[in-house]
This record gives C-alpha cells, sequence and structure tokens, in this order.
C-alpha cells in the first residue's frame, strides 16, 4: 500500500511476540511501514520480524524497565529512524476473586497495563514530538464497563484510557496525536485460555450475543491500523463498541444486578479461584520477572 501514510515510515508495537501485537506489526509492515517489535520472547519476536516485507527490528524488553525502554528508543532511532507511530499493546491479565488474589500478581497486571504503557510513551514521546507523530493506546471494553472477577485487568485499562485522554491535551501543541483502541473479545492465547475456567468462560457467553463473540487478531490489526493512519482519538474493535461510550454511566448498576443473580449459581457449581496470569503472554512475563529477581 504505497499510498500509506506509514509507508517509509517507523512503527513501534510492544507486545509484538504473538497475538494482537503480532498482527499489527504484520498490518503496519503490509502498509509499508518499518516496524520495531518490542516485548519478552527475542525467538517468538523474531520469528515475526522475519516474515515481514519492510525493515523490521525485535528487540526483547520489558515495557516496566524504563531505562531498557530508552534504550530501545535509541536502538530503534538508529536502525530504523525516529518513531512515528508508538503502539502501547503490551498487556497481561489474571482472573479470579480480588480477595484470594496474589497481590504480587495484581500489582504485576497494573504495572505491565498501566505503568508499562506510560513508560513506553515517556521513551518514544521525544520522537513523536519530532515527527509530529500519534501514540496509539490499546484499551478494551475494560475501560468502559468493569467486569467482576477482572479487578486488575478493568483498573489497568480504566487507568489507560484516562491516561491517553490526560496525555492527548498534553502533548497536542506539539503535533503529536494520541487515541485509544476500545477491543473487546479476541481469538489470542489470553482468552483461550481465560476460556478453560468455567466461571470466566461463562462470564463472557452471559454476555448479550455481540458482546460475547471473539473477533480475530487480524481483523482487530486492520482497523487499528486504519485509525492509525487517519490519527483517530478513538477506534473501536468491533464497530458497535462506539455505543457504549454514550451509555457508560448505565454499566456498573447493570454490571452489579446480573452479578447478584448469576455469580452466586456460577460459585456454587465451581468454586472461584485465582487464575493467575493468563495465556502464553503471562507465561512468558513470569519466566522473565523469575530470571530477575
Amino acid at each position: 500500500m504505497n499510498s500509506s501514510p506509514l509507508g517509509d515510515r517507523t512503527v513501534v508495537v510492544t507486545g509484538a511476540a504473538r497475538g494482537l501485537g503480532a498482527a499489527l506489526a504484520r498490518e503496519a509492515a503490509a502498509r509499508g511501514a518499518r516496524v520495531a517489535l518490542l516485548g519478552h520472547e527475542r525467538p517468538a519476536l523474531e520469528e515475526v520480524a522475519a516474515a515481514l516485507p519492510t525493515l523490521a527490528l525485535a528487540l526483547e524488553v520489558d515495557v516496566t524497565d524504563l531505562a531498557a525502554l530508552d534504550s530501545a528508543a535509541h536502538t530503534v532511532r538508529a536502525r530504523l529512524g525516529p518513531a512515528s507511530v508508538v503502539i502501547a499493546n503490551a498487556g497481561i491479565a489474571e482472573g479470579g476473586p480480588f480477595l484470594s488474589s496474589d497481590p504480587v500478581t495484581w500489582r504485576r497486571v497494573v504495572d505491565v497495563n498501566l505503568t508499562g504503557s506510560a513508560y513506553t510513551a515517556r521513551a518514544f514521546l521525544p520522537d513523536l514530538m519530532a515527527t509530529a507523530g500519534h501514540f496509539c493506546q490499546v484499551a478494551s471494553l475494560a475501560s468502559l464497563g468493569a467486569a467482576p472477577l477482572m479487578s486488575a485487568y478493568c483498573a489497568s485499562k480504566a487507568g489507560v484510557e484516562a491516561f491517553s485522554h490526560s496525555l492527548r491535551a498534553e502533548v497536542a501543541h506539539h503535533g503529536v496525536s494520541v487515541g485509544i483502541a476500545y477491543l473487546n473479545w479476541m481469538d489470542t492465547d489470553m482468552v483461550r485460555d481465560a476460556d478453560r475456567y468455567a466461571v470466566l468462560r461463562q462470564l463472557r457467553l452471559h454476555m448479550p450475543p455481540p458482546a460475547r463473540r471473539v473477533y480475530s487478531a487480524e481483523a482487530v490489526a486492520e482497523r487499528i491500523v486504519s485509525g492509525v493512519e487517519r490519527r483517530r482519538t478513538a477506534v473501536y474493535a468491533p464497530p458497535w463498541l462506539r455505543l457504549m461510550q454514550p451509555v457508560r454511566a448505565a454499566l456498573p448498576p447493570l454490571v452489579m444486578r446480573l452479578s447478584r443473580r448469576r455469580l452466586p449459581r456460577l460459585e456454587a457449581e465451581e468454586p472461584f479461584e485465582p487464575t493467575g496470569l493468563l495465556g502464553a503472554g503471562g507465561e512468558a512475563d513470569r519466566a522473565t520477572r523469575g530470571r530477575t529477581l
């Protein structure tokens, strides 16, 4: 796509070893961008990078390590040129009751999803200011309406939404735009792992039909990158999520009423237990922290 605004530009994607991050890297490269893939699991990152049709760079980095991100930004600048687009996609999740959750794991979800996004912005903002670029924050339906048994994930995704709104107002006069991608369920390792737990699977299946559907990472990536090309302040994948914005104030009491009715039945069938970090991304994060402790 030679006519794409991303052609011959540098795009940075965090959490790019698999799932949505890898799909975002492929979609950006298909539109002519040079792509820097950041995340855990160097072999997986290098495999994705090697298959891209444009110049690509794989860098193993923990998004909660600001010094490592600063070093990555320097390397990207030297090898690919200053970033014009940064997509803060790295994220992890756990499920289960808040009271019995591991406090360290709970905090780690918030650190990766919220602090990691802020650190990503901090490291790459100088380049985005130099290129009048775009920062895209991957958020969630959880940013619009919190669900039970996902307190850390919901708190972190509400946080990244507020952070993005604040950052947008702060950097607009520098020519930098900030967008938020609101996403629903996707066919990723994280969601497939969540579905192994009966209570999380039933919570999803008890949602209204459009909200329980699982979408492909490729379709979501195409929509996000199209929004990035247009410097959208908000991207909704699927598009009907936009309808949640005007009624979001009504969601907490609705969720509470449904939870009061359905959670006792689910708990009677199978006691609620913490899941720990979900999916291969969660396992990679655990392994990385284990090496650094």
